[in-house]
This record gives C-alpha cells, sequence and structure tokens, in this order.
C-alpha cells in the first residue's frame, strides 16, 4: 500500500515533470470541461476545436531566414513612466513623424492612445530618449528583453522546431539568450541598441482620453538598424543554408530617420536585389508595420512587395496598405475592432491588385495574405500554391496570440473572452454569405475564385502581461504551419 506521504511525492513528481514536458514541448493539455454551462462552456467549445485544428498538422524542421533588426526591448507602463517625469496630457492629441520635445512625445501618445493603435516612432533627441530610458529602468515591473521584428520571429521559429539564419547584431548576452538552432550573421556589438516599449492596457485613462484597447507606443533613437547593417552577411549565408522561406521585417526602422540623400533607397535596391536572387522554391515573406512616411511606403511596394509571395500584417497596416495601393495615402490610424466582412474586402483588394504581378526579374505573385486582429485571424491563399494547412495555421496563429499576451503557454479559460461576432458576413455587400462560427468547429473555411480563406476566433487575454512583439510571434505561428 502507498502511503499518504509517497501518494503526494509521486502527484508532485508528476506536476512536476507534466510542466517540464509543457515547458519544453509547448504542447497544450486536453482543457478541463466546465461543470457549468453558459459563456465558460462556450469558450471551453472553442478551445477544444482550435486545439483539435492545430495539432492536425506535425511540425516538421523547416529552414527559415530572417532579417533584419536587433534590439533590446525595454517594457515599461506608459502611465506611471509619464507620472514619474510629470509628462501632462495634451490639450490636443497630434501626430508626429518624429519626437524632439516632451510635448510632442505627449501629443503623439494620446494621438494613439485614444485610437488604440500600436505605432513606432524615431526620437531625435538623444537626451530625451536617455531620460526615458534610465527613469523606466527605475520603476518597479519594468521588463527586458530580446526586441527587434526579425530576432523574435527567430527565437518563435526555433522554437517551433525550425533551423533558423537570422541577419542581426546584438551584444554577448542578446546572443547567448538565443536557441541553439538560431544562427546569427552580423557583427557583435559592444552594447545592444535600446527601444522602449510604452505599453497601455484597455479602459485605462490618461487625462481626457481613454484607451479603447490595450496597446503601445514604442519609441527608439536607433542609429544603426535602419540601414539594415546585416543585409550583406545574410545574403552571403542565403545559398548555403538553403531556407524554405526568407522572412523580411523591421523595415519600420527607416521611416523618417534621418538619412542623407539617396541612402535609404540604395538599402532598399540592395534588399530588392537581394530578392531577386532568392531561389523561386524560397518562398517569400514580408511582414509589415506601422508607416507614415508616403515616400518610403512608395519605395517598399516598389521594391520589396513585388517580390515577395506572402504578407503579414495587423488591422491598423491592412488599410494602410490598402489606402497606398488605391490613392497613395498613408492611412495612421483604423479601427481598432475591425468587422470580418471590411478586413476580407480589403483582403481581396490587395490580393486582386497584386496577385497578377508579371512574374519577370524576379518579381513574384502574391500567394498568401495573414491579417492578425484582436478578435481574430484572416489567412487566405491562392489554390495550389506552395502553402499548405490553412486551417490549421489559422488555429495555430490564433492560440498564439492568447499565449503571447498572456505569457502563458496554456489557456486559462478565466483569463479569456470572445469578442468575434457569434456570425459574421463574408462581405460588406448586400448579397454576401453569412457565416456562424461554429463553436465546436471555430475555424471557418472557404474557397472563393482561385484562393481559400479561413478565419479563426483569438481567445483574447484578459490578463495583459505584453503586447509588444505580438504580431511577430502570432504571424511566425501561422507561416510555419504553411511551409515544408
Amino acid at each position: 500500500m502507498i502511503s499518504l506521504r509517497t501518494g503526494t511525492l509521486i502527484s508532485v513528481i508528476v506536476a512536476v515533470l507534466a510542466y517540464i514536458y509543457l515547458q519544453k514541448y509547448g504542447k497544450e493539455l486536453k482543457p478541463q470541461q466546465p461543470a457549468d454551462g453558459g459563456e465558460q462552456n462556450r469558450l471551453y467549445q472553442v478551445l477544444s476545436g482550435l486545439l483539435r485544428a492545430e495539432k492536425k498538422v506535425a511540425l516538421v524542421g523547416s529552414r527559415v531566414a530572417l532579417g533584419f533588426g536587433g534590439c533590446q526591448d525595454i517594457l515599461v507602463e506608459a502611465m506611471p513612466l509619464l507620472k514619474k517625469l510629470d509628462i501632462q496630457p495634451p490639450s490636443k492629441p497630434m501626430h508626429h513623424d518624429s519626437v524632439e520635445t516632451e510635448e510632442e512625445l505627449s501629443q503623439l501618445l494620446a494621438y494613439f492612445f485614444e485610437h488604440g493603435a500600436a505605432a513606432e516612432r524615431y526620437v531625435s533627441n538623444d537626451t530625451l530618449f536617455k531620460e526615458l530610458t534610465d527613469t523606466s529602468k527605475t520603476l518597479p515591473g519594468h521588463r527586458v528583453f530580446l526586441g527587434g521584428n526579425a530576432p523574435v520571429m527567430a527565437r518563435r521559429l526555433a522554437n517551433m522546431g525550425a533551423d533558423v539564419l537570422l541577419g542581426a547584431r546584438f551584444a554577448k548576452d542578446l546572443i547567448n539568450s538565443m536557441p541553439d538552432n538560431v544562427k546569427i550573421v552580423g557583427d557583435v556589438l559592444d552594447e545592444n541598441d535600446i527601444h522602449l516599449l510604452m505599453e497601455y492596457k484597455t479602459g485605462e485613462v490618461w487625462g481626457e482620453y481613454r484607451a479603447p484597447r490595450a496597446n503601445r507606443l514604442i519609441v527608439h533613437s536607433d542609429n544603426s538598424n535602419p540601414y539594415l547593417e546585416t543585409l550583406e552577411a545574410l545574403e552571403k549565408e542565403l545559398p548555403n543554408f538553403d531556407p524554405s522561406v526568407l522572412v523580411i521585417g523591421g523595415l519600420q526602422m527607416m521611416d523618417n530617420f534621418p538619412f542623407k540623400e539617396g541612402e535609404r533607397l540604395e538599402r532598399l535596391h540592395k534588399l530588392k536585389n537581394m530578392l531577386i536572387k532568392t531561389p523561386k522554391k524560397t518562398s517569400i515573406h514580408f511582414e509589415m508595420a506601422s508607416f507614415t512616411d508616403p515616400t518610403l511606403m512608395q519605395e517598399i511596394l516598389d521594391n520589396v512587395v513585388p517580390y515577395s509571395d506572402s504578407l503579414g500584417m495587423n488591422e491598423q497596416e491592412l488599410p494602410n496598405l490598402v489606402s497606398m495601393l488605391t490613392n497613395g495615402n498613408i492611412s495612421l490610424v483604423a479601427d481598432a475592432y475591425p468587422r470580418v466582412a471590411s478586413t476580407l474586402d480589403e483582403m481581396r483588394l490587395i490580393y486582386k491588385k497584386l496577385k497578377n504581378t508579371e512574374e519577370v526579374n524576379g518579381k513574384r505573385k502574391l500567394t498568401r495574405l495573414h491579417v492578425h486582429t484582436l478578435a481574430y485571424q484572416a489567412i487566405l491563399t491562392t489554390k495550389g500554391s506552395a502553402w499548405r494547412n490553412t486551417m490549421a495555421a489559422a488555429a495555430k496563429a490564433s492560440l498564439t496570440a492568447y499565449r503571447h499576451v498572456c505569457d502563458s503557454k496554456v489557456v486559462d479559460l478565466m483569463k479569456a473572452r470572445l469578442i468575434m461576432d457569434e456570425s459574421f458576413s463574408t462581405s460588406t455587400m448586400s448579397s454576401a454569405q453569412r457565416i456562424p462560427m461554429q463553436e465546436d468547429r471555430p475555424v471557418s473555411c472557404w474557397e472563393e475564385d482561385d484562393y481559400q480563406i479561413c478565419i479563426a476566433p483569438v481567445l483574447v487575454c484578459t490578463k495583459v502581461k505584453q503586447t509588444a512583439g505580438g504580431g511577430d510571434n502570432i504571424s511566425s505561428a501561422g507561416l510555419i504551419v504553411q511551409v515544408e
């Protein structure tokens, strides 16, 4: 007979082993069905359905190359930082392309804060930026970790089993923090470039302004990453590495940076040449970001987008791209909670404009679009293209959204809610089909013309630990499921 003490010890050992297994492999245990019905049971059904869809595809050891960017992020709650520095809410929100003064910072934050929109801006005043970062380090609860679009994606992909080639520059401490299956090309720095992430929560109030959703303003005074300094090193390694997919991100670092005349376009031309030389068997994915300079955006549309098979973006970046493609203008902010129908119409518009790109001189047809919003994931793929497992990709992206924002590998239904409607229209047109969300099969997929669309609801984290890096983690999770 097993004694009480022995039984307790066995229980502890089992629990510890389960925890270690979860940390190592990141696999979700089957959720416990709530005893009562109602909303908790609905969440349970959706979670179970997402987990089933996610598990339909076993991850294989894909080879993924990524560029650019590399920094150390300091994450801090925006309101305590502003209070400590005595930065008051402005009388009027105002957009600024870059930040020179505390007043401009206040106006810029209020502008995006009241829309719940993410943004990233260059601080041209080194003294101000140092004051912001030094003060942030004194605040309780501040966090310091790996940053940069490509490095964040690289770590997520490596943790999911991919072999990764990363073009980025770090100091030794961040290099040592990367998984063993990430090969980094780029000079070793004495000190990391710093980016400051000022986060705020849903419903948080600053003076007369209220945030409609959790988000962040990122500011930096980075004089290295705008030049894509690891481009040549990455290009040199690509032929031997022979990746299944090449991911390009971090180009927002060029936005409103004080380049000398012609410098920025010269770097983008070199990036274009690398994309042109990339074999067709290697898919190319471009991860969008927040852009405010229409000239830069047009240069990206000329030198990056036509050479990409796949595009990833959030609910703010989608209408910005639509606006540039249709009338050449920048859209700074958009609806924080867009309807599925509106998102799908904008995705179709982009797809139809880019799918017929003539495949000459290294150009590629667009065959994949992934839009990640707070409420749902939407993925469009061309039928017969290299992109597989769209349903599983949408489910994995959805679950990753919760896991990242709540900073937990396990989805806790007590810390989750659904904000996607119980049914949605496939278009804003009056003749559009309406699709109900089936709780036991929550990922909805259908075909139109020459493409497939999948929509997955997100179990939105209600106890937010971090929003920064969400898009990069989500996009990586959806991408890895769809490549060889």
